[in-house]
């Protein structure tokens, strides 16, 4: 028979890569937000689950039980066979330890197959991630970096993560850049799937001497960072990227493809009525033209270098480190330079 395991269970044993956690939701449940590394094998699909949710709201719940039965009755060779193949330790979880995870356990056991089930399913781990933010303080130092819009800051923490510096990389945590042409390329994730990811890399950098952030705003794509990051953020120690605007534009160039052309019109009318109209109306033109160089040297004259500085004026840290480069390379140098000697 299948055993129940806690959370807290739960969580040690996959800090000690015993576990692999299986959720057994529709696709569109695991989507939302899941528990950060599962897999999703789905006991029914999303069609199948809208169907029994009519059935039991609108009919009865032995209605909604025995269509349940009709449908996964054909699908448990396959299930078994799936979850069967994954090596190792195996937990599986519903919306709340309920009959999809249940299920699941006791064919699976039944089949020689043992996994525990966890107590209180994705509810139960959704609700420890949320006490546990609300109480949650960095204990590491905090290095912020700043700079302009196109100083590559994103990139430089993507090279001193792959080099081992402790990072938090908070838009690849939102899947969002940021900025109002942010999600060209992404997908962006909603809240509860960014608090999930969010706590599990601030836990994991809770021993490091330091962590090294991006200067993010509030609201971050479809997330909002808590408090207690804004607050570390404030009294971080700045780290100020500073580039020429030739070497600006070429990063921008690099990390917003061609092939999303729409998404950064798009973008563009959004601010539009924000910039001066005959410069608006240039850069709009160039769009349109597929002359990217010149609109991007615009927006960032017109647009984001005016609003950076307003920004720098309320921001009341202690003064920048300045890292003064000409290309991503010597910015990653410095960077790095600063913080061996500083950590």
């Amino acid at each position: 028979m299948f055993q129940d395991i806690t959370i807290e269970e739960l969580l040690a044993r996959r800090d000690a890569g015993e576990l692999t956690t299986i959720d057994v939701r529709s696709p569109s449940e695991y989507s939302d937000s899941t528990i950060p590394g599962s897999l999703n094998i789905p006991f029914f699909n999303d069609e199948e689950r809208a169907e029994i949710g009519t059935l039991y709201k609108q009919t009865s719940i032995q209605a909604a039980k025995e269509r349940g039965l009709a449908i996964i009755s054909a699908k448990l060779p396959a299930l078994i066979k799936e979850i069967g193949q994954i090596k190792g330790k195996k937990a599986v979880f519903c919306w709340r330890g309920g009959m999809r995870s249940k299920t699941t356990a006791t064919v699976l056991s039944l089949m020689d197959i043992h996994v525990y089930r966890i107590s209180g399913g994705f509810r139960a781990y959704r609700k420890w991630v949320v006490e546990t933010l609300e109480t949650f303080e960095i204990r590491p130092k905090a290095f912020v970096l700043h700079g302009h819009t196109g100083t590559g800051k994103t990139a430089i923490l993507h090279r001193l993560a792959a080099e081992g510096y402790p990072v938090l990389d908070l838009e690849a945590l939102a899947g969002h850049r940021g900025s109002i042409f942010g999600g060209a390329g992404m997908k962006a994730r909603k809240q509860k799937a960014f608090e999930a990811l969010l706590l599990e890399r601030l836990i994991a950098l809770q021993n490091e001497p330091y962590i090294l952030f991006e200067a993010e705003s509030k609201r971050l794509g479809k997330t909002v960072l808590p408090d207690f990051l804004m607050s570390k953020k404030e009294n971080g120690t700045p780290i100020r990227i500073e580039m020429p605007m030739a070497s600006r534009v070429k990063r921008i160039m690099e990390d917003y493809p061609v092939a999303y052309k729409d998404e950064y019109l798009n973008g563009f009318y959004r601010i539009k009525s924000r910039i001066h109209t005959p410069i608006a109306a240039e850069i709009e033109s160039c769009l349109q033209a597929d002359r990217f160089e010149p609109a991007v040297r615009m927006l960032l004259e017109s647009y984001y270098d005016p609003r950076y500085a307003y920004t720098a004026d309320q921001y009341n840290a202690a003064p920048a480190w300045t890292v003064s480069a000409q290309t991503l390379d010597e910015a990653v140098h410095g960077v790095k330079a600063y913080l061996d000697r500083m950590g």
